[in-house]
């Protein structure tokens, strides 16, 4: 089975695509994710089998075999991120800036557990980026 690394997953459309590890694009929509799973992080690893839809590959079963770790996830004190992952979780929280800074634009402060969410994670990035 091929496998590969998540490019993007939109939970709300439904659908994202997996960069193959031999270079191709692989379309992939929730109904191949695992049972329980809605939404993949942007760089999980997945293996997953491929049928040539309308438009194309298309993902079928995939299996998430190395999940990313989000910024909130609990780490020991000493533990220490490697580069590849600290390079998702910051393309992570400069999503999440991104998103509320549209709302400061229209002239929206962001909800409480989305202001909490983001404090959170910047706390978060900053205690891995003082180890």
């Amino acid at each position: 089975m091929p496998t590969g690394k998540v490019r993007f997953f939109d939970a709300d459309k439904g659908f994202g695509f997996i960069a193959e590890d031999s270079g191709a694009d692989v379309f992939l929509h929730a109904n191949a994710l695992p049972e329980g799973v809605t939404t993949l992080k942007k760089g999980a690893r997945v293996e997953f089998g491929i049928v040539e839809g309308r438009k194309g590959a298309q993902a079928l079963s995939v299996k998430l075999l190395d999940p990313v770790a989000s910024v909130a996830a609990n780490m020991s004190a000493r533990e220490r991120r490697t580069p590849e992952e600290l390079v998702v979780i910051i393309e992570d929280v400069v999503q999440l800036l991104d998103g509320v800074g549209e709302g400061y634009r229209a002239g929206r402060r962001p909800d409480r557990k989305l202001a909490a969410n983001v404090a959170r994670a910047l706390r978060g990035l900053a205690d891995e980026l003082e180890k």
